[in-house]
């Protein structure tokens, strides 16, 4: 949960100084208020979205691990089948 520092009480000093009515202004610095902590609630990162975040990338880094690993065997095991092809091809020749 992210926080942040907004003076209403200044807030609607500034709004009653141009003209708008107290009771205005005070609503309105409320409602600002209430606007920036639902904002910064619902946009922010948290530690625990951050930790689930590093969780997923570790088990994404292991499945990328293993899909390299059956790929280097595969191509390993072409390559293989190439040569032994090859090596077949040249002594019918």
């Amino acid at each position: 949960m992210g926080t942040i520092t907004f003076d209403t009480l200044k807030y609607a000093e500034r709004l009653k100084a141009a003209g708008v009515s107290e009771p205005q202004a005070k609503a309105e610095a409320e409602a600002l208020r209430d606007v920036l902590a639902e904002a910064l609630d619902t946009s922010l990162a948290t530690k625990a979205d951050v930790t689930r975040l590093e969780k997923r990338m570790d088990s994404f880094e292991s499945k990328l691990e293993s899909m390299e690993q059956r790929l280097t065997i595969k191509l390993g095991a072409f390559l293989a089948v190439a040569v032994g092809f090859m090596l077949t091809v040249l002594k019918i020749h």
